[in-house]
């Protein structure tokens, strides 16, 4: 395999990885009460269930799921304190959204120039 083949195989896989990566936390913010918890934890802070659950019609045991879905694509991160569970905003996978969505944006401009040059060449008739 030469090295253009194997460089360009990489790169596959790395576009691969970071797609299947930002698909997971995507998808677990694709819930309105996912990303309304994500929101009041925006500013940094820990927050107990009970704080979170404040001025919400969901039970505990309901916002402690969506916690356990945000926690495992790694949106929240949480710590025991006594007998309660803080949670926290990892903002990690928020920047790697934003560099996938990046990557995509790069890429969308690319095609694009592409296209314009080949509509814009001159055309022998």
């Amino acid at each position: 395999m030469s090295n253009d083949a194997s460089a360009a195989r990489s790169a596959r896989m790395r576009w691969s990885r970071r797609a299947a990566a930002a698909a997971v936390v995507f998808a677990a913010l694709g819930d309105a009460t996912r990303l309304e918890l994500v929101g009041k934890l925006g500013d940094g802070g820990q927050r107990s269930i009970t704080e979170l659950g404040q001025d919400s019609a969901l039970t505990r045991q309901a916002i402690t799921k969506h916690l356990r879905v945000l926690e495992e694509a790694g949106v929240v991160r949480s710590r025991r304190q006594g007998r309660e569970s803080l949670f926290a905003l990892n903002p990690k996978s928020i920047v790697g959204l934003q560099d996938y969505l990046a990557l995509v944006s790069g890429q969308w401009d690319d095609a694009l120039s592409r296209l314009k040059r080949l509509v814009e060449q001159p055309h022998a008739v």
